[in-house]
């Protein structure tokens, strides 16, 4: 009998401060920047988006949403025997976060890795465990996608401070004789690394290069939409599914526009796509899962339910994952 993974629980976490579009264009006035509510809106959908204190790191989010996780899975942490945190902002160099997670969680032993694909993060990490389980190296994993985002931001550059935020969703997947994860599909190119990129790094204890976000955004626009539109009828096809049948689109919660074209081109309505960016803005590997939770929480995503989740990001990746839930 084929062996299957299942997403038996989720989760999420945001950090208590929201700050609201005015909030920002107020505190980037100060700064000599201006914006409004009216222009954020307009351009991208978001509203609002939640900023971690100083002295919270990717794992201190992780760690509650992993919780949540667990609890609605009905399982302990140390039943995991496999933990995958997508991040593109560690709280170290190394070790992993993945592995300071377990340290928190108490789940010792088992493998515990990062991945790094930027916002599509939390995909590639859901089709390496749902690979791994099917392939009988593990039994129940947890994926988490986390970011402190608001770290890599440069507040004197308004295109892209409003755009970003911090949180944490996670997911618990188990095998399982029904299907559920049914198709993934993932790619990367990086001749559009310059497209979106942060092109700092440390050498020799000082920071060399520019350690903050750039992004060319009207090119990552016009890339996004033509390769979630690709990877999302890859995974349909690979399922012998239709768009029609997909009950929700949780794409990752980049701008609203984004969602929007996407939606459209797979003749989907928007009341059939989980949109958080409003409140969330850019949360990049956490968003997805952020998406998710919020949708099963509040009881419009429910069990048996066909699911659509896609992500862009730098570097440039891209990809989609087809489940049931």
């Amino acid at each position: 009998m084929r062996r299957n993974s299942r997403i038996v629980g989720t989760g999420s976490y945001l950090p208590p401060r929201r700050v609201t579009n005015v909030e920002l264009a107020a505190e980037l006035a100060a700064l000599g920047v201006q914006t409004s509510d009216e222009w954020i809106v307009e351009r991208t959908g978001i509203q609002a988006r939640h900023f971690a204190a100083a002295d919270v790191c990717s794992s201190d989010l992780a760690l509650h949403a992993a919780r949540q996780a667990l609890q609605a899975a009905d399982l302990a942490a140390t039943d995991i025997d496999l933990i995958i945190v997508a991040t593109s902002t560690p709280d170290m160099v190394f070790p992993s976060t993945a592995c300071i997670l377990q340290n928190k969680l108490g789940a010792h032993g088992c493998p515990a890795f990062d991945v790094q694909a930027v916002c599509s993060g939390f995909i590639y990490a859901l089709s390496v465990a749902d690979a791994m389980i099917k392939a009988g190296a593990a039994s129940k994993a947890l994926v988490v996608g986390a970011e402190v985002f608001s770290r890599l931001l440069d507040f004197k550059d308004r295109s892209t401070c409003v755009l970003f935020g911090d949180g944490a969703g996670a997911v618990v997947l188990q095998a399982s004789k029904a299907p559920g994860i049914l198709a993934s599909d993932l790619h990367a190119d990086g001749k559009h690394v310059g497209l979106l990129c942060v092109p700092g790094h440390v050498s020799g204890g000082e920071v060399l290069g520019r350690p903050l976000l750039t992004m060319d955004g009207q090119a990552v626009f016009k890339l996004a939409v033509g390769v979630l539109d690709a990877a999302a009828r890859a995974v349909l096809e690979r399922a012998g599914k239709l768009a029609a049948d997909i009950d929700w689109l949780i794409p990752h919660q980049a701008n609203r526009r984004i969602m929007q074209s996407t939606a459209r081109k797979l003749k989907l309505p928007m009341d059939k796509v989980i949109v958080t960016v409003d409140q969330h803005g850019n949360t990049s590997a956490a968003s997805i899962p952020l998406a998710l939770d919020a949708g099963v929480r509040s009881g419009r995503v429910k069990t048996g339910e066909l699911l659509l989740l896609e992500g862009v990001g730098g570097g440039f990746t891209w990809g989609a994952v087809l489940l049931n839930l």
